[in-house]
């Protein structure tokens, strides 16, 4: 899930018109040098572990680990590495419709409804037209990331009381109008699996998918990884800064979002099917044996909601990779380079995140993992491998993506500073902080609390077990919210909005950084007292 992507969000592909060489790669070209490119990597954005896989013309002609597992510790990643691939399962979930609907149990035309009756969406025209494909397209009319802390981080909402509490979260867009990212929606996805298979989601996919590849080191969920695996750590900035390990995490109320653990060495197979259009060997009479069918394996691939592309790049040095089209299909990411088709996903999780991309005019696919929050990483392996078949002009994809991730640092310092100018320091709170204090509920969340303790107010969400901080007072009534869990960058300005005869009508949010990840969505809370 994803952090964003969820960290959960689309690759930054950027591209040029198409080139004369763009058409073909020779057949024989050598493998990649993707070790040089690995090592600058992991230098230039501070990742202690990166996994990469590339296979091509059907063979896997590399699957390497650099680095550490764990920074620090001598355990080095491999290809057999296992990291979280967060919303990289959002294609696995795709995939399982797929196989209902060619078994017949279920069309990705179904209403959903007709499976969960139960089901409701705010607005009853959603609900009554609410389509499976749907579930998979982020045209919903929800806004990005909403509802997101109704499982992230974990919460004690089972799948069923997320999707029952999705009825409350307010549609920001007309339905199909347009493209924001949301992880909810596959909680509905999982219980539509779960309840035509009658099996769990994450047995579905061990028997229907990585049994069948062969994927034997892929579990959903961290809490089926064995004991001693080969599993990287996760690492953060804590407060955007200092780079440290982060706790793992496990949460089920949404494994079809974002659940899976994987490696390289598994996600080859993976690539390989894709590639294949599905195909996975075949009978001893010389039929082919599909994982899926053709049919359902060119809808995956086909754009369902267009997305906007950028007329520029973020800086200009990443002027090469400005896509001339985007969109999203049915779990997978659709967009071009160099007059390439490109399939792909990224994922994002507590301290990792990575990219698949596929290029099915080429035959080709790369995966990247890593074990460090940012995107630049896996980015800068991905077009590195790109533009080796494409044989591309030279472009220092280190140097372009460190440009961008230093211009968005910069718009967030910015930003802050801005903060502080406006910020009124004699202020003082309209009230003694006693009568802040109080039980506050969401229609969608349900409640937060602020106790008054040691003459400090600490908020506590009561379904997230992360989410307790001490209330800083910023000015007026307003406060900054400063989570005791520092790796989760999210720190969130609460402004207490009072009635004439000075009670709290209203508590709103918004997190103070825009480098905090867009499933921490605070500003989609309307906390009203408990009377």
């Amino acid at each position: 899930m994803s952090r964003p992507a969820l960290r959960l969000c689309l690759p930054l592909l950027l591209a040029l018109p198409p080139a004369a060489f763009a058409d073909t790669a020779p057949a024989a070209i050598a493998a990649p040098d993707v070790a040089t490119v690995a090592e600058a990597t992991r230098r230039a954005f501070d990742v202690p572990g990166i996994a990469v896989a590339v296979i091509k013309d059907g063979e896997v002609v590399l699957a390497e680990g650099f680095g550490a597992r764990e920074a620090g510790k001598p355990a080095p990643v491999t290809a057999d590495t296992r990291f979280a691939i967060a919303s990289l399962t959002k294609a696995y979930t795709s995939a399982a419709l797929s196989i209902l609907a060619d078994e017949g149990k279920l069309s990705l035309d179904d209403r959903v409804v007709d499976h969960l009756p139960w089901f409701q969406m705010s607005d009853p025209y959603v609900t009554r037209e609410m389509r499976l494909r749907d579930l998979l397209t982020h045209r919903s009319g929800l806004a990005l990331g909403a509802g997101d802390l109704l499982f992230w981080p974990t919460t004690t909402h089972d799948t069923r009381e997320i999707v029952r509490r999705l009825r409350h979260v307010p549609l920001e867009t007309s339905f199909r109008a347009d493209y924001a990212y949301d992880n909810v929606l596959y909680a509905v996805a999982q219980l539509v699996i779960e309840d035509v298979s009658g099996l769990s989601y994450g047995e579905f996919l061990r028997q229907r998918i990585f049994q069948p590849l062969g994927m034997g080191d892929t579990v959903v969920n961290a809490d089926h990884l064995p004991t001693g695996a080969d599993v990287a750590t996760g690492h953060a900035k804590f407060d955007f800064t200092d780079l440290r390990p982060v706790p793992p995490m496990t949460w089920s109320n949404n494994q079809a979002a974002g659940g899976i653990y994987s490696s390289v060495n598994d996600l080859a197979k993976w690539m390989r099917v894709q590639l294949d259009g599905g195909v996975i060997g075949q009978d001893a009479d010389g039929s082919e044996r599909r994982l899926f069918s053709a049919g359902r394996h060119r809808a995956m691939w086909e754009v369902v909601t267009p997305i906007r592309v950028p007329a520029q790049p973020a800086v200009p040095a990443l002027a090469p990779a400005l896509p001339q089209f985007a969109g999203y299909g049915e779990g997978w990411s659709i967009t071009e380079y160099r007059g390439q088709k490109l399939v792909s996903h990224t994922g994002g999780w507590p301290g990792m995140v990575s990219r698949l991309t596929l290029a099915p005019g080429l035959d080709l696919g790369v995966v990247v993992l890593t074990n460090q929050e940012v995107g630049a990483a896996f980015n800068t392996v991905t077009m590195e491998v790109l533009d080796h078949y494409l044989q591309a002009p030279d472009t220092d994809w280190v140097a372009a993506y460190a440009e961008a991730v230093a211009k968005s640092r910069g718009a967030a310092d910015d930003k802050w500073e801005g903060h502080q100018r406006a910020r009124e320091r004699r202020s003082q709170p309209s009230l003694p902080l006693s009568r802040y204090a109080a039980t506050y509920r969401d229609p969608w969340y349900g409640d937060v609390v602020i106790a008054l303790e040691d003459k400090r107010l600490v908020m506590r969400f009561a379904h997230t077990a992360q989410l307790v901080g001490e209330l800083e007072h910023w000015q007026h009534d307003t406060f900054i919210v400063r989570w005791k869990d520092r790796a989760l960058n999210a720190d969130a300005f609460a402004t207490f909005d009072l009635t004439p005869d000075a009670t709290v009508r209203e508590l709103r949010m918004e997190a103070v950084s825009s480098l905090t990840d867009f499933s921490f969505d605070f500003h989609h809370l309307r906390l009203a007292p408990v009377r």
